[in-house]
């Protein structure tokens, strides 16, 4: 009996269609996704982390029964039920139209250290694993056959405290697996599903969860069994956390674990995508596997190799590229390289950037270019760095020829777009506008919605945020036994009428998160100034071993105590998606300052374009694409910050950046967002933000992302058409 069965056991007739849908995340990204789970117990929906699986399973018969004799939810339940079914069952899909050489028996297998699907699932730290997550989502809508291998976090990335001090501490809570929208895969003897791998001469067991995402299944890797050595049992414990041994140990499991776990399933996959080093040592797996199956060499099998793999790197600099000493090679590896009949020196050469040197580290990200047929970066800029990064690997090429492609991240607009905004869509923009994003001339219809009706809802979007915002805030210091009127001060924290800026990420040196207080005078003038003020509110977590960044998060906190803008900053502790997703949705400006080049990408700043957010960002990673100028020469759907100065002196990029970043904010930001008629809509800001949306909702999306893969990795030279892309019907 499946988990979902089990489920269905507890409810009444008329919900029990309810555990089926529970779990699967589709219900995270349909229609009525706000209301459908929650109206069933509020409060156990708040505390329960908007868990559908635990909501139903906690909540008492009593309430189980109201529900299923209402018959208003009772034809809601059906109707959903009956979606969900005609989407899963689907076959008349892009994929299916377009590629049919890509099939559900032989899919394409995507391997990945994290996942953002949603935040009941938490096995996620930051925009790697939200771009998974929504990858996910949209091979689900194109109906493109794919399964996806990730790692089961006992304790999943850390809870962030921030103490009196402004000082971020760290926790960690075991994930209740038995709670949550998962399965545990078990064989005809009711016995979980195990593969094993050989990690420091000990066999470790890895058992095999799934979760749906849509018709996507992702495999989730987990050590945490009885029968492994209690140290091998905490290998798949925390996300990004222990150090290098843990980390390799995790690699072993991931790329060497996955292959394995796809085989003892029985899944052969037509390609292996890579998504970030993490992974790489699946190549590895793939090798011994054909080796022992055709009885040849390792340098026969090579290519074939090669030809079964794909590899996408998110990182700019060589620093964020993991890399092992040969030492920690030899204690993971000895048992390993004579299965695939190499040598010592031909084993750690396959990771060396520099043949020949014995203390040359074994990179994971050389590995995997070395063994990929096709790489590519996460945006046009990324991709010129990164073939100039790795242009060392391939000394008979000019820098431009490194076989080293870009494909732009994107966003799932289903998953980010406020329902409001949705419906507003739907309206406007015609009721299937979800499975038609990446259509340019969709998305020009709308300049015809009337100024005041987007700006209602945008307005609603933003108290929502405020609201939440007061709340979280609240709770933080209340938990940190602040004084009572600090505490009650946060009731009427910001304010839905002033100009407010989202400033949410990781918090590491480069990405600049104290930019904005470089000159704390002219910082204070800006959001105090009474007439036209300006607040903001920060979110995001530093790695827990980042000193700097938690630096940086302290002179916030700091920032935050200014009797002059009390009212005017925030931090919102404890960063996840449900607190990403009302940022995006309600912010008026989202600003973006990493030091150039090295914001690969980002995705953060798409989110908000879909709902009507304007970015402001320095002219890097996806920006640098998306940023558009009018014939004025001012920008057309945001502000660039710094323009193209850079310099490589840091503390003289940071002034220049600063300057421009005030500069914007006095003479066009805040004049344009004030200049209201006397009904308060401000129109040439409203045009910036239809600006926005029609400019970049049609591009920077999953659904466009895709059919790139598709075009140009998954399935070279079939004939794709990639506009208009026409998901399912019923996505």
């Amino acid at each position: 009996m499946t988990a979902a069965q089990k489920l269905q056991q507890k409810l009444p007739l008329p919900l029990k269609p309810l555990a089926d849908i529970a779990y699967n995340y589709w219900w995270s990204w349909t229609n009525d996704r706000i209301s459908l789970f929650r109206n069933i117990d509020p409060e156990a929906w708040h505390n329960l982390k908007h868990n559908p699986v635990a909501v139903l399973q906690s909540t008492n018969y009593v309430k189980l029964t109201q529900a299923a004799n209402d018959p208003v939810y009772i034809k809601r339940v059906k109707v959903l039920a009956e979606q969900f079914d005609r989407y899963m069952t689907e076959t008349d899909t892009w994929a299916s139209r377009v590629v049919p050489q890509i099939t559900p028996e032989h899919p394409i297998a995507y391997l990945c250290a994290e996942f953002g699907v949603h935040e009941s699932l938490p096995v996620y730290s930051g925009g790697l694993g939200i771009l998974a997550g929504d990858m996910l989502k949209s091979a689900s809508d194109l109906g493109i056959p794919l399964v996806a291998v990730g790692l089961m976090y006992r304790q999943g990335y850390f809870h962030q405290r921030l103490n009196r001090h402004g000082w971020q501490e760290e926790s960690y809570i075991d994930n209740p697996f038995d709670q949550m929208p998962l399965e545990l895969l078990k064989n005809e003897q009711g016995e979980p599903i195990t593969v094993e791998v050989e990690i420091r001469q000990r066999i470790v067991k890895v058992q095999i969860w799934l979760a749906q995402v849509g018709r996507v299944k992702l495999y989730l890797l987990d050590t945490d069994r009885h029968d492994n050595d209690p140290i091998d049992r905490w290998l798949t414990g925390h996300l990004y956390g222990g150090n290098q041994e843990t980390r390799i140990a995790q690699e072993v499991v991931l790329g060497i674990g996955g292959v394995k776990a796809l085989t003892a399933l029985g899944i052969k996959p037509s390609v292996y995508h890579m998504n970030e080093g993490h992974a790489a040592f699946c190549t590895l797996e793939i090798a011994r596997e054909e080796i022992k199956k055709t009885g040849k060499s390792f340098y026969d099998i090579e290519q074939t190799v090669r030809e079964s793999c794909l590899f996408t790197t998110h990182t700019p600099v060589p620093a964020g590229h993991d890399v092992f000493s040969p030492d920690l090679m030899d204690s993971y590896f000895a048992h390993y390289w004579p299965q695939l009949g190499l040598s010592r020196e031909q084993f750690l050469a396959l990771g060396a950037r520099r043949l020949g040197d014995p203390w040359e580290p074994f990179g994971m990200t050389v590995l995997a270019l070395r063994l990929s047929r096709a790489a590519n970066g996460v945006s046009e800029l990324h991709g010129e760095v990164s073939r100039k990064m790795w242009q060392i690997l391939y000394p008979d090429r000019p820098e431009n020829k490194v076989p080293i492609s870009h494909i732009t991240n994107g966003v799932h607009a289903r998953t980010w777009t406020a329902p409001l905004l949705s419906d507003l869509y739907c309206e406007y923009l015609g009721e299937d506008w979800s499975s038609r994003v990446a259509d340019a001339e969709m998305w020009a219809k709308v300049d015809e919605i009337p100024d005041a009706e987007l700006w209602w809802r945008h307005q609603v979007l933003k108290e929502r945020l405020i609201a939440h915002t007061r709340s979280k805030v609240k709770v933080a210091r209340q938990n940190r036994g602040e004084d009572y009127d600090l505490i009650q001060a946060a009731d009427h924290l910001l304010d839905p009428k002033v100009l407010t800026i989202g400033f949410a990420r990781r918090f590491s040196l480069y990405k600049r998160g104290h930019l904005l207080m470089r000159d704390a005078e002219r910082a204070l003038r800006i959001f105090g100034n009474e007439k036209r003020p300006v607040q903001i509110i920060f979110a995001g977590k530093a790695h827990p071993a980042d000193e700097e960044g938690k630096r940086i998060i302290q002179r916030l906190m700091e920032w935050c105590k200014h009797p002059a803008i009390r009212y005017r900053v925030a931090f919102i502790e404890d960063y996840d998606i449900y607190t990403g997703q009302k940022l995006v949705q309600g912010v008026d400006v989202w600003l973006n300052n990493p030091r150039r080049p090295l914001e690969a990408s980002g995705t953060s700043g798409q989110k908000v374009c879909f709902n009507g957010g304007i970015n402001c960002s320095v002219l890097d990673g996806w920006w640098c694409e998306g940023y558009k100028v009018g014939a004025d020469g001012k920008g057309l759907n945001g502000w660039a910050i710094g323009e193209d100065a850079h310099t490589s002196d840091q503390e003289l990029q940071d002034r220049i950046d600063s300057e421009s970043l005030y500069k914007l904010l006095e003479e066009e930001i805040v004049p344009l967002y004030y200049d209201q008629d006397e009904n308060g809509i401000p129109h040439g800001w409203i045009e910036m933000m239809k600006a926005s949306i029609k400019t970049n909702a049609p591009v920077f999306n999953t659904d466009r992302m895709l059919v790139d893969y598709v075009a140009h990795m998954y399935a070279p030279g079939a004939s794709v058409d990639a506009a208009p892309i026409l998901a399912s019907a019923s996505a």
